[in-house]
């Protein structure tokens, strides 16, 4: 499945959004997730359906000072 990532171009088998982020070593609950701009809840990750040529993006929390 062709997916955009954070605007990246992928090709993953992944059909689940928790399925994505496993194959990209995003790990943690401090993930913010969203799918063609939608905001997907972390409970909601493991059900979340992607489609051919979605738009995710994964923020996560940045250290430094």
């Amino acid at each position: 499945m062709r997916l955009t990532v954070n605007g990246e171009a992928h090709e993953l088998a992944a059909t689940t959004l928790a399925e994505l982020l496993a194959a990209l070593d995003y790990e943690g609950d401090w993930l913010a997730t969203a799918v063609n701009s939608d905001l997907v809840h972390k409970a909601k990750r493991a059900e979340f359906q992607l489609s051919d040529g979605d738009r995710i993006e994964i923020l996560s929390p940045m250290q430094g000072g």
